[in-house]
């Protein structure tokens, strides 16, 4: 089992920066190898935004390439996803997700980013 709690969302205006926090606990959370932060819009399918494997491989959205970056603390089982130059594009609920050996998935609750313009 794994729990994940999300932090770090909000309003901000554009061209601005937040970081979004994911920390991880359980008995699993050493089995962790993949984690990602996916975001979704009102009306649109949720999708992915960036992820990092338990070696460091990063992969990013198109969209958000050279804007964001993801890392982990390994010490404090927790993954960000600082955001740079943020577009009213970038509104979404952010969830953290977490996929341990087995495999199992974990979803956070998800976290509102409004971006105004």
């Amino acid at each position: 089992q794994v729990q994940l709690v999300e932090s770090g969302g909000g309003l901000v205006q554009a061209g601005g920066s937040l970081r979004l926090s994911c920390a991880a606990s359980g008995r699993d959370v050493r089995s962790m190898y993949f984690m990602a932060w996916y975001w979704q819009a009102p009306g649109k399918q949720r999708e992915l935004v960036a992820s990092i494997t338990s070696g460091g491989t990063t992969n990013y959205a198109d969209s958000v390439k050279g804007r964001f970056t993801i890392s982990r603390d390994g010490a404090k089982d927790t993954v960000y996803l600082q955001m740079n130059s943020l577009k009213p594009e970038d509104t979404a609920v952010y969830f953290c997700n977490v996929v341990t050996y087995g495999p199992l998935v974990y979803w956070g609750q998800g976290t509102q980013v409004t971006v105004s313009s």
